[in-house]
């Protein structure tokens, strides 16, 4: 059987957000607009905190954030939102099944922007 990559993505973001809620993390906002100057969004983000967390998938398959114009686009894409005060938090498929993963959300969470 073979799954596209929004189906893995939508799999990717229940987990994530399932997650969240085990480890007692306030839910997230999804795909946020990074920049009223770009089509830019995060996938996830707690607009408060301006804290934004990325899922960065196919990265074992040249997926598109680890070829050259979709990395060209994650960088200008990060580099913006820096600029704009916000911080990123940037994990794998399987970083997001991580108890480490929500312990550093948290962390940001608890950090002053």
């Amino acid at each position: 059987m073979v799954t596209d990559g929004k189906s893995k993505e939508k799999k990717n973001a229940i987990v994530f957000l399932q997650l969240c809620k085990t480890y007692g993390i306030q839910e997230p906002m999804q795909e946020v607009k990074v920049t009223d100057k770009r089509r830019f969004r995060f996938d996830f983000a707690w607009m408060n905190e301006k804290l934004a967390v990325e899922i960065e998938g196919g990265i074992w398959i040249q997926g598109r954030h680890t070829r050259g114009v979709g990395y060209k686009s994650d960088m200008e894409k990060y580099n913006i939102a820096t600029s704009e005060g916000w911080r990123v938090l940037r994990f794998t498929t399987d970083q997001i099944k991580k108890a480490e993963t929500y312990s550093q959300i948290k962390k940001c969470l608890e950090q002053k922007a």
